[in-house]
């Protein structure tokens, strides 16, 4: 049978729970565990594989309802294919868990599509870019000043970074001192912040009066706060960006904000606003207002996706998910003078999961 009449046969979820390999913070919440969304669809002899990070319930949502919804359908209508998980959740609430689950599941899609074709993912997406930069991201607010300054040096040493990110906003009286810390430890690389929407609006803006030579302060007030945003973004000192959008889950949420001139950058996660499908709408409206655009987390999904995506910045190589993926993935990317690149002798998203690792990583 022709791949362009192959029929989806089988549609598999499972959950799994990775510890952190130290306590985690951010600006509003702690936390000491990472879970996977794992999906494997299979059609013509070929298995595709995606994952979002969220709840074990989007692994519900996978079994119960999008699987059947999915089953028997051609596996390189992609697009029908989301619109179809969309509308099936609509009674369920189609933002939030639903939306991982459909992540996850049109991430498949696209790696089994690519593979149907024997091309890697790039190549079907259609390539604007041979590699892809990266920023180091992590330096969590539990961690204390030296771990932060072990961590962020070493993306700039080892990995070749241009950019690292920390996290404020848990102790705002220890924000300004660690900063300086963190500045002082990567050298000329540019320092990224983010609050997790942690500041009030006038808090967060005498943060960034403050703040030095920090070239991106992401998320300062609440993602939803538009006004807020916009409120930084006019008043921020030059040269720092304003980033929000890590929390979109559908291409109405993107236009909104756009439109509200709140930010200088767009984000977007592809684990959370509808996989590969949903990650290229969002690019697109990036691009109809002429802003630039960031991948948020999750760098084995989005590889590929940010090579084809217009006017990217950059894609985050978040400490989490690096450690995880290259623990639970053979073909996991690794970083060559800041960037990451796709191999082009594997198709799909290039990813084989290995299962026994991943259980040992999630005892």
């Amino acid at each position: 049978m022709p791949p362009t009449m192959a029929p989806i046969d089988k549609v598999a979820v499972r959950h799994l729970s990775f510890p952190t390999d130290a306590p985690e913070a951010d600006g509003t919440i702690a936390w000491d565990h990472t879970t996977m969304i794992l999906v494997d669809v299979e059609a013509g002899g070929e298995r595709g594989l995606g994952f979002s990070y969220g709840s074990a319930a989007a692994a519900v949502v996978v079994e119960q309802i999008l699987a059947d919804k999915i089953h028997g359908k051609s596996a390189m209508d992609i697009p029908a294919l989301w619109e179809t998980m969309v509308a099936s959740v609509r009674n369920a609430g189609w933002r939030g868990v639903c939306a991982n689950a459909i992540s996850a599941v049109d991430v498949a899609l696209w790696d089994l599509k690519a593979k149907l074709l024997g091309v890697p993912l790039y190549v079907l997406l259609g390539r604007a870019r041979d590699a892809v930069p990266i920023y180091g991201s992590g330096g969590f607010t539990s961690y204390s000043l030296e771990r932060l300054q072990k961590q962020l040096s070493g993306w700039v040493e080892k990995e070749g970074c241009r950019w690292v990110k920390m996290k404020i906003g848990s102790h705002p009286s220890e924000d300004l001192k660690r900063v300086q810390a963190a500045q002082r430890a990567i050298g000329e690389a540019v320092l990224f912040v983010d609050a997790n929407g942690a500041y009030a609006r006038k808090q967060a803006l005498a943060f960034a009066e403050r703040f030095e030579r920090v070239g991106w302060f992401e998320e300062p007030v609440s993602s939803d706060d538009l006004e807020g945003l916009r409120l930084l973004r006019d008043r921020a000192p030059a040269g720092m960006d304003i980033a929000a959008g890590e929390y979109g889950y559908d291409p109405f949420y993107f236009r909104r904000m756009l439109e509200a001139g709140a930010v200088d950058v767009l984000q977007a996660d592809a684990t959370r606003c509808g996989g590969i499908t949903g990650f290229l709408q969002a690019a697109a409206i990036a691009d109809s207002f002429s802003i630039p655009f960031s991948a948020h987390t999750a760098p084995s999904v989005h590889l590929h996706v940010c090579c084809a995506a217009p006017r990217l910045r950059h894609l985050e190589w978040f400490h989490d998910h690096v450690r995880i993926e290259k623990a639970v993935f053979d073909g996991a990317p690794h970083p060559h003078d800041g960037q990451i690149a796709p191999d082009p002798q594997r198709p799909g998203l290039g990813l084989a999961f290995k299962a026994a690792d991943a259980e040992r990583l999630a005892a």
